[in-house]
Formats: C-alpha cells, structure tokens, sequence
C-alpha cells in the first residue's frame, strides 16, 4: 500500500495518564554524569514548562530511576554529545518510552543546579570547550530533601484566557519549594506561586473517569481535615459509593443553582477538575473562569490534586520553617 510516495508518515502514539520524567545530564565523550531526574507531577501530555515536578522523583521506583539512567548513558554515548542533553521519558505500567532527546541546555538546568547546590551550567560549559568530566567538580545528585518546581501563570492579566494546561506552554515563570518531606515541598511551591491552600472550607470535585479512582485519596484526606466535599453527577456518584459524605450540585447545563453560581457566592475554598473530551472541556471553562477571579486554588490534573491534598493535610501538622537554600546543601555534600 502506497501512502504517501516518497514522503514519510508519522505515526503518533498516544499514552493515558503516562508519568513523564525530565533528565539533564552532561557528557564529554567519555564520561556522561545524570545531574537531575525529575518528575512530573502533572500527567504526560501538559507541557514540561507547564507542569509541577520534584527532584527527585516523588513515586518512581528505584528500578525504573536505574532504567532511566542506563538509556540516557547510552543515548548520550550513541549520540556523541558533549556538554548538556536533555530527555524527556513517559512512563506507564513499568515501561519507559522515551518522548524526545536533545543536545542542548533546557529550561529545567537552573532548577535542577538550584535543587543540588551545583553549578550545572558552568560545568557543561567547560565540557563543551574541551575539559573532562573527570578533571571537573563531582556532581553528586544524591540529595536528602526533595525540590519541587511549580510553573507560575499569567491567567489573572488575560481575563477570559481559559487556564487549562495543554501542550501548549504557558507559564511565565517559576519557583521551587524545598523540604525533607513532599508534600511540604510541594505546600512551599504553591505558596511561591501565589496559591494559597486552605486549611478548611469546601472542597469541590468533578473529574474525569479515569481520574476518578487516582483522585480518591486526596479527597479522603481532606473529607478526613473535615472538608465539606461537593460533586457534581457522576463523580458523586462515585464518592459516595467509596463512602464518602458528598453534596450534590447541578452542572451548569443541568440548571440554576449551579456549581458556578456556588463558586461565585464564595461558597467553595478549593477545586480539583480534569476534563476528558471537547464537550466536557467547554462545560468546565466557565468554573475554571469563576474559580480565577475568586483566587481559589484550582488543580486540573488528579496528580496534583493530591499532592494538593497531601500538602493541606502535612500543614494541618506543623507549620513551614523558612531555610536558606545553602542549609539543605551543607547536608548533602559533606
């Protein structure tokens, strides 16, 4: 079968709910050093720039960490770089694909030299104009706390911008919150962001089916904080079936009083929304619309949802400390 003479065609696949994962790492020909392996907290699928992530990472275990590792030895090795590459892995049921590869900086190497007290780029540099690996500063990646950046967004200065992310970027910024433990990393990095967790109130969610059972967690933990939960249609249906106390509210096209106007009255304190679908992603503009001028914190994937969850529940313990950042690397290198 001709498809299409001599032009190639490609052929994309699409992977649900995959982790991805962002590697840096130096080579000079010889030598190849992973600095950072970081991982996403938002779903494959919502542009790097765009999405949370922790280094190291958060939930992957030892074994896919090592996999990663050994394809971006080879990888550097079979591609002959010298100074910084940059890969982006997907993973999803123990499996690791590997999305894109490039010999060049990116945006995360301020983070990752942030996170681990070296200095990346200067290294790289001096890789690039002929030194070694070898005859440089070690990079010891092997941290004792976790880092996690978060994307900072532009939506309040675009009204009527729908703030969903996408594979389109568009953040402006971002910032890192570190502790010994993730989820107050992750409370420290909302904080940064501008996003401030509430400690009690209502908690409103309406996700897609496949997030339905990924979201459960979080919204136990808050039910747990004494959070009123509210839902609409199906995923009540669901929380209630876990066990979980939930009020019903209409969608906006089932009619008047709706989660909207709810929003709007100032009578929800935090949201967790995914959409699946053109349809569906329409419906929930308007929430996500009302949620921005209210100043609630909105999550639109199930991950981060309950990472959100988790940092509500670790705040409820104790309080933040603030460190200087030269505290965390004393530790580690020694």
């Amino acid at each position: 079968m001709q498809v299409s003479g001599t032009s190639p065609v490609l052929i994309d696949q699409y992977l649900r709910d995959a982790i991805e994962v962002d590697v840096d790492a130096i080579a000079d020909g010889t030598d190849v050093v992973v600095a950072g392996v970081l991982q996403h907290i938002e779903e494959a699928g919502v542009h790097s720039g765009d999405s949370a992530c922790s280094i190291p990472p958060y939930s992957l275990p030892a074994e896919i960490i090592a996999e990663i590792e050994r394809q971006t030895e080879a990888l550097a090795r079979a591609l002959k770089v010298k100074g910084l590459m940059n890969i982006q892995f997907a993973v999803k049921d123990g499996q690791v694909y590997l999305i894109e590869v490039n010999p060049r900086a990116s945006r995360t190497v301020p983070f990752v030299a942030k996170a681990i007290g070296i200095p990346i780029a200067k290294i790289a540099s001096r890789v690039m104009a002929g030194e070694m690996l070898k005859d440089l500063p070690k990079i010891d990646r092997n941290i004792d706390y976790i880092a996690v950046k978060e994307a900072v967004f532009p939506w309040a200065r675009f009204p009527g911008v729908d703030p969903v992310l996408s594979p389109e970027m568009h953040s402006t910024g971002e910032v890192m919150g570190i502790d010994r433990d993730f989820a107050i990393a992750f409370a420290k990095s909302q904080l940064g962001a501008g996003t401030v967790l509430p400690s009690a109130g209502t908690l409103f969610v309406s996700v897609k089916d496949s997030d339905k059972p990924v979201v459960l967690p979080g919204v136990r933990l808050l039910a747990g904080l004494g959070f009123g939960i509210v839902a609409t249609g199906g995923t009540a249906d669901y929380l209630i079936a876990e066990g979980i106390e939930v009020e019903r509210v209409n969608k906006v096209a089932q009619g008047r009083p709706h989660i909207v106007d709810r929003i709007q009255d100032g009578a929800i304190d935090i949201i967790f929304n995914s959409t699946e679908g053109w349809q569906s992603l329409k419906d929930s503009s308007s929430i996500r619309a009302s949620a921005l001028s209210q100043k609630i914190p909105y999550f639109t994937t199930a991950p981060a949802s309950v990472a959100a969850a988790r940092a509500i529940e670790a705040l409820s313990r104790q309080t933040l400390d603030v460190c200087p950042l030269q505290s965390y690397y004393s530790h580690s290198h020694n």
